[in-house]
């Protein structure tokens, strides 16, 4: 499909024999990942048990099927379809989550790093990084890790050149234009700034993920007292 189609469409293409990848212009953009969101909730209403899931990235919704049960071209004419019959929608409809984060230390050793980035000492990027208003576009990587955007540019440094074996649950990282929270001790390239101590993952929580795409987070400093008290 080609940038003229209804709905702000770039295409739809097959992602695999059971998905189908729908994507909006590619950019970092709350509006378009809006559109993601509302259409990812408009197919599962309006496709039931016919999809297995519908997962939102940044500007793209990813449609997983049954090709034995569901044709697919009938499921690439149901989302062209919702996606060119969605209304205008507000750039952010999902909660608002504020995160505690004991910042630097050995809960956010490249903090430094990230100050000589930014030219700046430590502090100002901890009151800049908490400054901000971040919107979740997406999680995945692991379970509950939440893609927020966006970071000053004054603190926005790139991944690590060279990536830890295994961060720690809880972390709070920059990479770039995007900070998010290891949910999991897992391997990851970004750059460490601090710790909080909400689980972001838990399969036994009536809803296991504390973020889901469209929710707004707000950081909160707090002390390495406040941190162990939790």
């Amino acid at each position: 499909m080609t940038p003229s189609q209804p709905g702000g469409i770039v295409r739809i293409a097959a992602a695999g024999d059971a998905a189908l990848l729908l994507e909006f212009p590619q950019e970092i953009s709350p509006a378009i990942n809006a559109r993601a969101i509302a259409l990812a909730d408009v197919l599962r209403r309006r496709c039931g048990t016919a999809i297995r899931d519908a997962v939102v990235g940044y500007a793209t919704l990813t449609v997983y099927f049954d090709p034995l049960v569901v044709d697919a071209a009938w499921l690439e004419a149901e989302m062209s379809d919702a996606a060119a019959a969605l209304d205008d929608l507000p750039d952010g409809t999902g909660a608002v989550i504020e995160v505690p984060v004991c910042y630097g230390g050995d809960f956010g050793p490249d903090l430094e790093d990230v100050a000589a980035f930014g030219r700046c000492e430590a502090d100002e990027v901890i009151a800049l990084h908490a400054a901000g208003s971040y919107r979740v576009y997406m999680v995945g990587f692991v379970p509950g890790f939440a893609y927020m955007a966006s970071v000053d540019a004054r603190i926005a440094a790139p991944r690590r050149s060279s990536p830890r074996t295994a961060v720690p649950p809880g972390s709070v990282a920059i990479a770039g234009g995007q900070t998010g929270i290891y949910p999991s001790a897992t391997p990851g390239g970004w750059n460490i700034i601090g710790r909080t101590w909400l689980k972001l993952y838990d399969p036994d929580r009536p809803q296991p993920f504390l973020f889901r795409a469209g929710d707004t987070v707000r950081f909160r400093p707090v002390s390495r007292d406040d941190y162990e008290r939790a």
